[in-house]
C-alpha cells in the first residue's frame, strides 16, 4: 500500500508501516475540532483547556429511553474514571425540562444544553445517544452510536489507553 494512501485512511487505532530498520506506528486519528462547552452549573470548557484529559461526550435527550437505559452505565464510568471528563450534551431541550428531568434522575457527570455548545454540529449528532471519546492529546479515540451499556463504553475507554 503507498504510504500517502496509508496516512489518507481514518483508522482510530492507527497502522503500522514497515521500513528499514523495524515497525513504525502512524498515529491516523484525526484531531478533534476545536469546541466550547457551558454547563449547566456554570462551568466552560474548550478544547484548549482540555488538552491533557480524556472527553467522553455523551448526547442525549430526556424522551430518549436508550439514553436512559445507558445512564447507570454513564454513571458508573463518571465514577470509576475520575481523570475521565464525561460531558453529557443534551439536544434541543429546554433548561427547565432539563433541570425537571435531573431531579428525578440525577446525574454526576457534568450536563451541556445543545445551545451552550458547538459540539453537536462538530460531530453531526442526529440519534442518541451518540458517544465521542478524545484522547489526552485532543484526537478522536473513537465513537458509538447507541446504547451499549457498560461494556460497550468500556470498549470505547481503551481505545484511550483505558482499562
Amino acid at each position: 500500500m503507498e504510504i500517502s494512501r496509508l496516512l489518507s485512511r481514518r483508522s482510530a487505532v492507527g497502522a503500522l508501516l514497515t521500513l528499514p530498520g523495524g515497525l513504525f506506528a502512524l498515529d491516523t486519528r484525526e484531531s478533534a475540532p476545536k469546541f466550547f462547552a457551558k454547563t449547566l452549573d456554570g462551568d466552560r470548557y474548550d478544547s484548549e483547556s482540555l488538552k491533557g484529559r480524556i472527553v467522553l461526550i455523551q448526547f442525549w435527550a430526556t424522551w430518549c429511553k436508550y439514553c436512559r437505559r445507558d445512564e447507570g452505565a454513564v454513571e458508573t464510568i463518571t465514577h470509576e474514571f475520575k481523570d475521565v471528563l464525561v460531558l453529557a450534551v443534551n439536544m434541543g431541550e429546554s433548561k427547565g425540562k432539563v433541570k425537571h428531568y435531573l431531579k428525578d434522575s440525577p446525574r454526576s457527570c457534568k450536563i451541556v444544553l445543545g445551545g451552550d455548545t458547538n459540539l453537536a454540529a462538530m460531530f453531526a449528532a442526529k440519534t442518541y445517544p451518540l458517544y465521542v471519546l478524545i484522547d489526552k492529546e485532543g484526537k478522536i479515540a473513537g465513537e458509538q452510536r447507541g446504547a451499549g451499556g457498560e461494556a460497550a463504553l468500556r470498549r470505547l475507554l481503551r481505545r484511550a489507553g483505558l482499562s
